[in-house]
Formats: C-alpha cells, structure tokens, sequence
C-alpha cells in the first residue's frame, strides 16, 4: 500500500511539472509571438552586413567607372562634331570633383597611402597613385573650364577627356587588384573594423545619409541625357 501511494505521488509530481512546463512554453511561446515583429527587426538590424573599406572603396571605383563611361562619349560626340551638352560635361566633372577627388581619394591618401610607407609595402605603386591624384585634379580643373568656355577648344577638350580616362582606368585597376588586397595584411582586424566605420562616418559627415546612392543617381542621369544608360547598347552584335 506505501509502495502505491509513493508511485502515486511520484506520478501526481511529475505530471504537476509537466504541466508547469507546458504553461511556461506556452506563456513564453505568446509572448516570443508578440514580440517576434520588433525582435526580428533587431535582429535583421544587427544581421545587416557592414561595408568593409575595401569594399566600400571599390564601389565607389564603380561610380568612377561610370563617369568615365560618360567621359569616353563626351569625347566621341565632340571628335565626330555630333551634338554634346556641355551641362552634362559640367555635371560629370563636379560629381568626380566633390565625390572622388575631395572624398574617395582623400581617404586613401589619409588612411591607406601613409600605412603602406610606414610597413615599407608597396611604396613605388603608391607614390605613383597619389601623382596621378594630383594630375587628375589637374585635368578636372582643364575640363571644367574648356567644358564653361563658350568658345571651347573642342580638340583639346577630346584629348584631356581621353586623357583622364586612359590614366584612370589602369590607376583604380591596379588599386582594387593589388592596394586593396594587400591593405587587410598590414592592419590589425580592429583597426581595419574602424576604418570601415570612420569611412561610413566622413561619407555621412560630407554627403547625408544617402551620399553613394545620391552618386550613383546623379551619374545615372547623365548617362540618360547621353542615351548610353542601357546597358545593352555595350553588347556586341
């Protein structure tokens, strides 16, 4: 009869906790449920991947890209006498002014450039990139005031556009296949992780919240004034 009763207790015991289980899941299920909407969201946030500043470099490259797309047509409309809009011209050399040159490049001349001289790596490929900053700016300074003048020298304009696009491609080329890659070898992974948030800060700081996506707008809508914004016109037939 003892024996009864402690298998009884024990049975009542184990069924009380089982049921204490139950309503804790089920309390705990309702309230996950609840909340799931505002924990997903924190989670996505938090999911969300960071812009190394590699990465975040070489997109800003493909901004570049595109603007030498419309510097390459700009030359073959003026060359071939066809009709160019200068306002264009003037558009496309603002954007490389305020968002390559007094941003993208200032960057690199600030935060990777005096990093490679200091590791004593690749300080000859440097040295020749930051010259070619400068003679960029020299031949943006060129285009803008041809590109103003209403007696533009169309045949000098032709060849400073051609010019700067023959300089730049190689130059962002050797930059995202060799500066790049290498920079993640010479810094610690903090300071690699900071880097990429103060470059996301001075990009805000300059531009807003939006300063790379207002880029890629903006060079958007030159190359729909210039009728090269398909892009399945660059397909050979």
């Amino acid at each position: 009869m003892e024996r009864g009763n402690r298998l009884r207790r024990t049975f009542l015991r184990s069924a009380g906790a089982a049921g204490a289980g139950l309503l804790v899941g089920g309390c705990a299920g309702t309230s996950a449920s609840i909340a799931s909407p505002r924990a997903q969201g924190r989670k996505e946030a938090q999911e969300e991947p960071d812009v190394s500043p590699a990465e975040d470099l070489m997109r800003e490259h493909g901004v570049l890209n595109r603007v030498l797309l419309v510097y390459d047509e700009s030359a073959r409309r003026l060359a071939s006498k066809e009709e160019m809009p200068m306002d264009v011209l003037a558009s496309a050399t603002g954007l490389l002014r305020r968002f390559i040159e007094e941003y993208h490049e200032k960057l690199e001349e600030e935060h990777l450039f005096p990093r490679f001289v200091q590791a004593g790596k690749l300080v000859d490929l440097v040295s020749v990139l930051r010259s070619q900053h400068e003679a960029g700016r020299r031949l943006t300074d060129e285009v803008r005031r041809l590109a103003a003048s209403k007696e533009a020298n169309r045949g000098r304009l032709v060849t400073v556009l051609r010019q700067f696009v023959r300089m730049y491609r190689p130059h962002e080329a050797r930059e995202d296949t060799v500066l790049f890659p290498a920079f993640r070898s010479i810094v610690s992974k903090d300071a690699y992780e900071a880097l990429g948030e103060a470059f996301e800060d001075r990009e805000h700081e300059l531009f807003g919240e939006h300063g790379f996506e207002d880029a890629v707008a903006d060079v958007a809508r030159m190359e729909q004034a210039l009728g090269i914004d398909d892009l399945a016109i660059f397909t050979p037939r």
